[in-house]
């Protein structure tokens, strides 16, 4: 670096989200939209966990990984939407440098664990479906709470690995990020310095917790349409088909719009297509999880029924207290 370059260098100490400054004039009906979807991400996405928990009938392995799920959509959705809705309202859309790497370690720790995790729910299907007989022994609670701690282990090594890198990064300016988050791939274009070992570590984090969790996934789902293939009766084959419908499409909703948010080629996109890509990924898969989930399962769409007979009989039964006191 010379010394004309050194003089120049800064210590950045926030940075400017840019994502939506070019439609200044709708940002009150950007921030409605964005409340609603978010609200109704943690509205399903809690009904789901308190569903599984109140119900018998979702006492299974199945269940237990669409529970996590569901806390981990909370986890992602609230990572990027609270400081979006926030900067709605600030002429000044900014975070800080600490918050940026902050919201950087949530966020691939969100997404490494969900890519891992919807594996895991595959092999889950896998063995439900190609191995019964032996489902009760490789699916038994100890090893379903390994599964489920091993997704979020992957996603947090993976996540402080990147995270470490990016402190390291010297950023020389200009501060602004052209998007409404912070991820690594953004950092690195502002960065003054070497970023070759960044992006090592990002290819290859890429190809272990990106491409081999899509691939242990697919290949499972070739396993058990093979398997279903085989049965001879429609009936059974509608039946085995119904219990893994419900992941499948979270599955083809979740690697495609991570896909096409990651690996399509940068040039020839504006940055209002490079923002709604990214909201497809970040804001509405989150929020679609619970409904395909709601629309598709008939044992969601009971246990949520029932819970919503509780919560009126509820109601009236604490009024009555309450006149009674």
């Amino acid at each position: 670096m010379t010394p004309f370059e050194m003089s120049n260098q800064t210590h950045v100490t926030e940075f400017i989200f840019l994502g939506f400054s070019n439609h200044s004039s709708l940002q009150g009906i950007f921030f409605l939209i964005f409340l609603a979807i978010y609200l109704t991400t943690l509205l399903g996405n809690t009904l789901i966990m308190l569903a599984t928990k109140v119900s018998p009938a979702l006492h299974t392995p199945m269940y237990y990984f669409l529970s996590n799920l569901s806390f981990l959509d909370i986890c992602y959705t609230s990572t990027t939407i609270p400081v979006m809705l926030v900067n709605f309202f600030r002429e000044k859309k900014t975070i800080s440098y600490e918050g940026c790497l902050s919201q950087i370690f949530f966020f691939v720790t969100c997404a490494g664990t969900e890519g891992v995790l919807l594996a895991t729910m595959a092999y889950d299907r896998y063995v439900a479906i190609c191995r019964p007989l032996q489902y009760p022994v490789l699916m038994s609670v100890k090893v379903c709470v390994c599964l489920v701690a091993g997704s979020w282990l992957c996603g947090l090594v993976n996540s402080v690995t990147h995270t470490a890198l990016a402190a390291t990064l010297t950023l020389c300016g200009p501060n602004q990020i052209s998007h409404f988050l912070c991820d690594i791939p953004l950092l690195l274009k502002l960065s003054c310095s070497d970023t070759s070992v960044n992006e090592s570590v990002l290819h290859v984090a890429s190809a272990t917790i990106g491409l081999s969790p899509c691939l242990f996934t697919a290949g499972s789902y070739m396993l058990i349409i093979s398997a279903i293939l085989r049965i001879p009766s429609a009936q059974g084959r509608r039946k085995a088909f119904s219990t893994c419908a419900s992941h499948l499409t979270v599955v083809v909703v979740f690697y495609g719009t991570a896909n096409f948010n990651y690996d399509r080629p940068r040039e020839g996109y504006s940055l209002d297509m490079d923002i709604l890509v990214s909201v497809l990924f970040c804001v509405v898969t989150p929020m679609l999880n619970p409904i395909i989930y709601s629309l598709r399962n008939k044992d969601v769409k009971g246990a949520l029924r029932k819970l919503a007979g509780v919560c009126s009989l509820t109601v009236p039964r604490s009024r009555h207290q309450q006149s009674h006191w």
